[in-house]
This record gives structure tokens, C-alpha cells and sequence, in this order.
């Protein structure tokens, strides 16, 4: 068992990360995870593994299929199978939290019984479709429009860095519905798409890292979606997303503490391996402050990642700690890879290691589910200096 903490958890949650490890490494060994990344393709039966063991009704209500488990427990899971592959555990937020929490929180039952539990059963895939071209870190500047006509909408627009879309069944999509509203966070709302309805097409987007879970821009040429696939209430969409917030960046938090762990593994098994002037590269002072800081931030990443979740747990305001959770856990993921690189040299460079992988899959932390600078933002406006 790698060095990863379960201090705090109890027998069912140590039993729960020793199972999904298990399930991890069966589905997904080291050479298929390369294959994987270098053809651009996704885990599918890894995918459809963790639903036929029940995982995908982790964090749902027993009475749609659900586990009913804790935000804790929702840590561990991504936590470990980030840890085995940075891209398993985006593959399982992707549809089951981003999407699929809004259909649980805010869609209607039908909506529930028809589309939320056939996807906690892996039936189907559902992928989050909000960011565009022109808003990035500026959401409330979406352009996508849904226009009411003949009783249903009509969707027209275009989504970028859609992750997973090209192998989803179905798109919640973010959209205005009122042009004029003021303000602007008013005149959203969000809906359930066909991914294969006539007037949608996708087009990959070629990322440095992330290769097995790439993104794609999505277009909507005059979608018809029926009324009863609205989210929620018309122009309600914006509170509706600032309700999942938390959780996202606890999840991607918990995401980079496994990434981080992993690329800790890799470079001590190396340096202990490696010889230089006649002894391994970690008999080396240097090299061994190096390992030790690579360990103080992967349980850095952790710690604030188990903290949040437990807030989260107990009903705290954690708008403050979840986003200092996702700047720590992603920026440690990082530099955990970027130092594992410099252990290694050459080989960490090299496409023969795993070591490159998690490097160009551990640099979207930063950047992917609200920037870690719009995350200073908000803490500092908690903060009262905003």
C-alpha cells in the first residue's frame, strides 16, 4: 500500500480506499494508462468497473441507487483513484458531480428517474458545459443563448474546454435565457442536452496534459430542447451553480493530493534505484531534502483537503477553505511533479517514465475549475479587502 495517509477514517473508509485501489490496478495497469494517454482514449472499462461496484452512487440518496455517503468518503474516492490516475478520478467528477449533482439538487423527479439514475448505473455519461471562448474565469459573460419557441427552447452557441463531451450521452449546459436581465447572473439557466441531437457537433481540443479525459469545443446550431429538460427554474441557473461550487474544489482538491502522492512514490522507488559516484542518487542529502518537500506538500494537499470535507460534512460556510483547499492541493500537485522531474533528469524527461505524465496532467490543477487567481479573489473578498 502506498503512503497514503488514513489517519481519521474509519474500518468501512479503509476498506473503501483498499477496494477502489484494487479495482484501480485491475482495470487500468501501468501499461494501459500509457496506451491510454498516448492514443487519446478513455478508460471506459474502468469507467464502467467503478459503476458496476456501485461507486458512482457514492455522494447519492440510497432511494435512486445511491450509498448515501459523506463528503469524507467522496475525498477518499477521489483522492485514491487520482492517486492511481489523474484522469480516473476527473472521469468520475466529470459526470458525477459537475453533471449529475445538478439533476440530484435541482432537476426535476422525472428528470431524477430518467436520466440521473441510469447514469449513477453507468448507462449513460453526462458532461458539464459551461465554460466559452469568450469567459473563462468571467462566467457571468456567457453568450450561449436558449430562446423559448413552440413551447420548448432552442439552443444556439458555443461551449469550449468541454471535458469528456466527446463521448457523452447527454450536456448539462449552461445558457442566457434573459439578454436583458440586470444583473447579468439573473438571466441564466441550465439545461439536460442530447449530446447526439441534431444541430450539435464537437470538435477536440489538443491539450498538453490530459489526454485521456480531453476537452472539446461544443457547438449548438438551433438545438431544440424540450421544456421539461430545464434545470431548475428559468433564470435561476446562476445560484443554482454557486450551490456546487464547494464541492468542486474540494473534489479537485482531493484530485491533485492523490496526483501529488503518486509522483512522491515514483521518485523515491527512482532515487533509491538509481546509482551515482557508487551509491543511490538518495543517499544524497540534496536529493533527500528534495523527496522530504515533495512529502511536506502532497500532506499539505491532504490535510486542507480533508479539513474542507469534513466542513462540508458538519454544514460550515467552507467558501473560504474550499478555495484555499484547491490553490494548496493543485499548486502542491504541481510542484510534487515538477520536483519528482528534477530528481529524475533525464528519465523524469523522458516519455519512457510516468513521471512527464503527471507533470502535463498535474499543470491543469491551476487553471481548470476557477483559476487559483480567482480563487485569491474570493478569499480575499471574505477577507473584507474586496
Amino acid at each position: 500500500m502506498p503512503m497514503l495517509t488514513d489517519f481519521g477514517f474509519t474500518y468501512e473508509q479503509k476498506m473503501m480506499r483498499e477496494s477502489l485501489l484494487k479495482l484501480a490496478q485491475k482495470e487500468l495497469p501501468a501499461e494501459k494508462i500509457r496506451q491510454l494517454d498516448e492514443d487519446g482514449a478513455w478508460p471506459r472499462e474502468a469507467y464502467g468497473a467503478l459503476a458496476r461496484a456501485g461507486w458512482l452512487g457514492l455522494c447519492y440518496p440510497e432511494e435512486y441507487g445511491g450509498m448515501n455517503g459523506s463528503y469524507k468518503d467522496l475525498a477518499i474516492l477521489l483522492e485514491t483513484l487520482s492517486y492511481h490516475y489523474a484522469c480516473l478520478g476527473t472521469t468520475y467528477m466529470t459526470s458525477v458531480i459537475y453533471a449529475g449533482l445538478q439533476l440530484l439538487h435541482n432537476g426535476s423527479e422525472q428528470l431524477k428517474r430518467d436520466y440521473m439514475v441510469p447514469m449513477i448505473k453507468g448507462d449513460i455519461y453526462i458532461a458539464f458545459a459551461l465554460t466559452e471562448p469568450q469567459t473563462g474565469s468571467d462566467v457571468a459573460a456567457i453568450k450561449t443563448r436558449a430562446v423559448r419557441k413552440n413551447g420548448d427552447y432552442v439552443l444556439s452557441g458555443q461551449k469550449w474546454f468541454i471535458t469528456s463531451a466527446h463521448v457523452a450521452d447527454y450536456l448539462v449546459v449552461v445558457a442566457k435565457t434573459d439578454p436583458d436581465a440586470q444583473p447579468v447572473h439573473r438571466g441564466f439557466s441550465i439545461f439536460l442536452v442530447d449530446a447526439k441531437a441534431e444541430g450539435v457537433s464537437m470538435l477536440p481540443i489538443k491539450t498538453m496534459g490530459r489526454h485521456t479525459t480531453h476537452t472539446n469545443q461544443v457547438y449548438f446550431d438551433e438545438v431544440r430542447v424540450p421544456a421539461g429538460n430545464l434545470i431548475g427554474e428559468e433564470n435561476r441557473g446562476w445560484k443554482l451553480l454557486m450551490r456546487g461550487l464547494d464541492l468542486e474544489r474540494m473534489a479537485i482538491a482531493a484530485c491533485g493530493a492523490g496526483n501529488a502522492q503518486h509522483a512522491i512514490d515514483i521518485a523515491q522507488e527512482y532515487a533509491t534505484q538509481r546509482i551515482q559516484f557508487g551509491v543511490p542518487i538518495s543517499s544524497h542529502q540534496v536529493i533527500q531534502h528534495k523527496l522530504a518537500d515533495m512529502r511536506i506538500k502532497a500532506e499539505l494537499a491532504r490535510l486542507m483537503t480533508y479539513r474542507t470535507a469534513e466542513m462540508l460534512d458538519a454544514g460550515a460556510d467552507t467558501r473560504m477553505e474550499t478555495a484555499i483547499a484547491k490553490i494548496v492541493a493543485t499548486e502542491c500537485d504541481f510542484e510534487c511533479a515538477n520536483i519528482g522531474m528534477q530528481v529524475m533528469g533525464g528519465a523524469g524527461y523522458s516519455m519512457e517514465h510516468d513521471m512527464q505524465r503527471l507533470f502535463r496532467d498535474s499543470r491543469l490543477g491551476p487553471i481548470g475549475g476557477g483559476s487559483n487567481e480567482i480563487q485569491r479573489n474570493i478569499i480575499s473578498k471574505l477577507m473584507g479587502l474586496a
